[in-house]
């Protein structure tokens, strides 16, 4: 059980220093490297025990462990900054921080795809797109390329609903009625 501890803790410290990029998209080589670090510290987690037993303990030790150290991190502000790391904004009124995007390993093509992806046709449409700590790209597009919500829609109606309403009763009253 204790190799199973250990082997969760590397693999942790190695993917919070290995960046948000691996969360956010897996790409081709991302995903070979996933694939390969599972094999890799399989006997690491169970040793030279290949009997079911032993998979089952490795296993079980695993998710319990994460499930508590999931609850434990999400009740401490501090160590949800230290075990996920703090949102990043790659895209500011409509221009790219370089600099965050080098830092994080992500190409230009692949933050506009996943900015595409919801509903901004172009950067300049963007005021905000922020990487969170869980790899999700949050953006915020500015006042004229959002959608209408159904309250601005209901707003509006109302406000020609009133004009059309006014518009009849002057032209009620120019024809004397």
């Amino acid at each position: 059980m204790l190799r199973t501890v250990l082997v969760y803790a590397g693999l942790a410290l190695l993917l919070r220093l290995g960046g948000k990029r691996d969360l956010a998209q897996l790409n081709s080589f991302d995903l070979v490297v996933m694939l390969l670090l599972s094999n890799v510290v399989q006997n690491a987690v169970i040793g030279n025990d290949n009997s079911l037993t032993g998979g089952l303990l490795g296993a079980a030790v695993l998710v319990a462990l994460n499930a508590v150290l999931v609850r434990l991190v999400n009740r401490h502000p501090r160590l949800v900054r230290l075990f996920e790391g703090r949102s990043t904004s790659l895209i500011r009124d409509g221009r790219f921080l370089s600099k965050a995007l080098h830092r994080l390993g992500l190409r230009r093509a692949d933050v506009v795809a996943a900015c595409r992806r919801q509903g901004a046709d172009d950067i300049t449409e963007i005021t905000d797109a922020t990487l969170s700590p869980g790899g999700a790209l949050i953006v915020t597009l500015d006042q004229e390329h959002r959608n209408a919500s159904i309250g601005d829609v209901r707003r509006e109606s109302d406000r020609l609903l009133t004009e059309i309403r006014a518009e009849l009763a002057n032209l009620e009253h120019r024809l004397g009625r």
